[in-house]
């Protein structure tokens, strides 16, 4: 597969290649002062409090998971297009999210829909392991050489169907969902350990963060906030 190919979405057109471009070192120390911004006046200026996460949001740059064009605008507290009809979470929901799941460096963690890959290493800098699954699979290729790049040697990315999980590494600790199922997926709550938990926002138009803990008897779910994210999708093999 060319990975150089272009990718459309959202008005802009982005030669994948250029996702790898480096930055100088006066850009970088910007860089590190806009993250640092972000941190305090966008995650932590809003209830985070996981020191862990908040660590693992100053550690991760995440102008570097979003194509070059778009940089000035990494660390704005808000989306950003990566193309094929998909985007980078904001910053304060990734944090929110991350924070909601409560893991730690001993944990295992799932996550259905890797994106750009940034909630994966965000998570990455925090857990044991993460395995990230990709239904575009442009992105899975871009992300899994992006994550090598960057030193991420504990991620394994899938290209794959997210709502059949992945079942050959289970049971998780937890799973994050960055893509929104009409309804909660029953495969990935039975990839869980009892206890575990998952984080995975619900609907379609309208649309709710939801904490989910895997119970002996089944699950015990906690409405957590609205939100809005892409839809989360099946492949048609």
């Amino acid at each position: 597969m060319n990975i150089t190919k272009l990718i459309f979405g959202f008005g802009f057109i982005f030669p994948a290649a250029v996702f790898f471009l480096s930055v100088s070192g006066a850009e970088e120390d910007a860089y590190t002062a806009r993250r640092r911004e972000m941190v305090e006046n966008h995650i932590r200026a809003r209830g985070v409090r996981d020191e862990k996460v908040l660590d693992a949001m100053m550690r991760v740059e995440r102008h570097m998971f979003v194509p070059p064009i778009l940089r000035a605008r990494a660390y704005a507290d808000s989306p950003l297009p990566i193309g094929y009809g998909q985007t980078i979470s904001q910053p304060y929901i990734v944090a929110y999210m991350t924070e909601a799941l409560g893991v730690g460096p001993d944990d295992r963690v799932l996550e259905i829909g890797t994106g750009s890959a940034y909630q994966a290493a965000v998570l990455g800098e925090i857990v044991k392991e993460v395995y990230t699954i990709e239904i575009v699979e442009e992105l899975a290729i871009m992300s899994k050489n992006r994550l090598e790049k960057l030193g991420y040697d504990n991620v394994k990315v899938l290209h794959g169907d997210g709502y059949k999980g992945w079942p050959e590494k289970a049971p998780f600790d937890a799973i994050m969902v960055t893509a929104a199922p009409p309804k909660i997926p029953y495969e990935l709550v039975r990839q869980l350990r009892t206890g575990g938990k998952m984080v995975v926002p619900v609907g379609e138009f309208f649309q709710e963060l939801q904490l989910i803990t895997k119970t002996q008897e089944g699950y015990d779910v906690e409405k957590l906030i609205p939100v809005r994210f892409v839809p989360m999708v099946r492949s048609d093999r």
